[in-house]
């Protein structure tokens, strides 16, 4: 539990949160706010959520026979009234949602995902009230009349941290973050990533005192054993399930920070590769974009030609008023054009692009600092050093920019 626990904080904290806009295939994290067009409405306290669970619980009373043994080691029963309180209904429900930033949306499922809810109500009350009469109307046996209801969930618009692996959406060209066998961790969570890493990095350190404490009563234990029989040191059986204990964490300190260094070294490998692929993107799709406005341009041309050409020819017809008049109607129903719409969505799409080219650079640039910090961090060094892991080298702008794709009409 302890490896696992630091484990999971070296994934935090190797992997940069990026935006959005940003969220590339592969493992990520992201911050953000989730929202639905579709909400869950909580039964009790009538909150909108994306995830949404009710319970109620109702207290019971009852005598129970217990058996015991006395002081003279004889058998005995006796009576004792005893409380607690019973599950009797409860349902949850799951459902995606987006998280959402200031760069757009991402979506997100939180089926198979390690969850934070939000407590969201949570009342406890008596036999004749409108909210005891909201439960089942049957009570059960040796109710005490009261009754606990409950909900979590996570309300819309609740600030989250994602951490998942990215994939492609089976429905359209966009990505998505959902549970994934791949996937080294799938968390979602109310609490920020620091607080997320500080508590994994608690539980790192308090599993291997556990872990050194069960050693050393170990050794301890199999001392006095062996003492009753030989007369041994005990403390030196102590000292030795201490040692054993403390090489068996070495070993597996040395393994973990290795698989973590190779993994973030591919995560490294793969943000750079990422760059090119939306440089990529850019050239195949923005001169396509270009030359359909174009053509939409010089259609739009020609009909203005044509339109006022009809005008002319409408306003020679003067005298005969009735062909005149369906000439001119006939002019005047020329097609809406959307040249401005289509410059706008070209627009939109030439920002978006450099801003996934931006954010690309900025997050491979990230986790190479992570990279390259962590082969010169004390005792990960070592490690490096032992398998002869280099840095990488930062992104630099200069030398990368291909070839300029022409906007121009």
């Amino acid at each position: 539990m302890g490896l696992k626990a630091g484990k999971r904080r070296r994934l935090l904290d190797d992997t940069p949160t990026c935006k959005t806009l940003g969220v590339f295939i592969g493992e990520v994290e992201v911050e953000g706010v989730c929202v639905t067009t579709n909400p869950i409405h909580a039964l009790f306290c009538q909150q909108p959520c994306v995830i949404y669970d009710w319970e109620i619980h109702e207290e019971w009373e009852r005598w129970v026979t217990v058996a015991y043994t006395d002081d003279k080691g004889h058998r005995r029963t006796r009576r004792e009234l005893r409380r607690g309180w019973e599950m009797v209904a409860g349902k949850t429900y799951w459902q995606g949602f987006y998280l959402k930033d200031d760069y757009g949306y991402v979506w997100v499922h939180p089926a198979g995902a390690q969850l934070d809810r939000q407590l969201l109500f949570d009342e406890y009350t008596e036999r004749g009230t409108a909210l005891y009469a909201m439960g089942p109307r049957a009570e059960i046996s040796d109710s005490t009349g009261r009754r606990r209801f409950k909900e979590t969930g996570l309300a819309v618009d609740t600030s989250l941290f994602v951490r998942g692996r990215a994939s492609e959406r089976p429905d359209i060209v966009a990505p998505q973050i959902v549970q994934d066998e791949r996937a080294e961790m799938f968390l979602i969570s109310t609490r920020s990533e620091k607080a997320i890493s500080q508590g994994k990095a608690t539980a790192y350190f308090v599993w291997h005192v556990l872990g050194l404490m069960a050693g050393i009563f170990s050794g301890l234990a199999f001392g006095l054993g062996k003492a009753s029989s030989t007369g041994d040191n005990v403390p030196l059986y102590a000292l030795c399930g201490g040692l054993i204990y403390g090489l068996a964490w070495l070993i597996g300190w040395i393994w973990m920070v290795f698989n973590s260094l190779i993994g973030l070294r591919n995560r490294v490998r793969q943000a750079q590769s990422l760059i090119d692929v939306q440089v990529k993107r850019r050239a195949d799709l923005i001169p396509p974009l270009t030359a359909c406005l174009q053509g939409l341009r010089q259609h739009e041309s020609e009909v203005q030609v044509a339109v006022t050409q009809l005008r002319s020819q409408a306003g020679l017809l003067s005298g005969i008023t009735a062909v005149s008049s369906t000439v001119i109607a006939v002019a005047e129903q020329y097609p809406v054009l959307m040249a401005n719409q289509s410059f706008q969505s070209l627009s939109k799409n030439i920002k978006e692009t450099e801003d996934r080219i931006a954010l690309a650079r900025n997050y491979a640039n990230d986790i190479t600092t992570f990279y390259n910090t962590r082969l010169t961090r004390i005792p990960d060094c070592y490690v490096a050093q032992l398998v002869q892991m280099t840095p990488e080298p930062l992104f630099m702008a200069k030398g990368f920019e291909q070839k300029v794709i022409p906007v121009g009409f």
